[in-house]
């Protein structure tokens, strides 16, 4: 909903920013956009987009009959780009979300910027996404724990003599 509802004007190429108006929660909030994407964005304003609006229209994305995209066929145009990407995973517009923010975090994001760029106005809603980097956690916990560094193999078991405990 969110990206139907950008308007043309809600992006501010200079300071690299989008509007979302009415965002989660209702709230208008602004995020950033990546230099790649901004650059995409600008070549379809400038480029492409002009073809499209047959009627004046302020929607940012238009579909080829020159409309603003009803959810459903967002939702459709996005799913089938990713079943045309082959990834092995099914999804639409949340799954893309849910994706950035999930990669965001393992890369080192903090927490508390997610929850700004995704509009969550509880902590809680956003700390979902820690749950789903528990892959993450696990491979740096193997490549960092005190055993590890210590030269004790993954799996390996110590005879220290003492069978009573683990």
């Amino acid at each position: 909903m969110e990206i139907i509802a950008l308007r043309w004007d809600d992006f501010d190429l200079e300071r690299g920013t989008v509007f979302i108006r009415m965002g989660k929660g209702s709230k208008d909030r602004m995020v950033p956009i990546g230099a790649r994407a901004l650059k995409y964005c600008e070549k379809y304003l400038y480029d492409v987009r002009p073809s499209l609006d047959l009627i004046g229209d302020t929607s940012f994305f238009l579909t080829s009959l020159g409309e603003a995209f009803t959810p459903n066929r967002m939702t459709q145009l996005v799913r089938n780009a990713i079943d045309a990407a082959d990834i092995g995973k099914s999804g639409s517009c949340h799954m893309l979300r849910h994706s950035c923010a999930t990669l965001m975090l393992e890369n080192g994001a903090d927490i508390r910027f997610i929850q700004q760029l995704l509009g969550h106005a509880s902590m809680n809603t956003t700390q979902i996404y820690t749950h789903v980097s528990i892959q993450k956690l696990k491979a740096v916990h193997t490549l960092t724990h005190p055993a590890k560094l210590h030269g004790q193999e993954d799996g390996d078991l110590i005879d220290d003599g003492d069978h009573t405990s683990l």
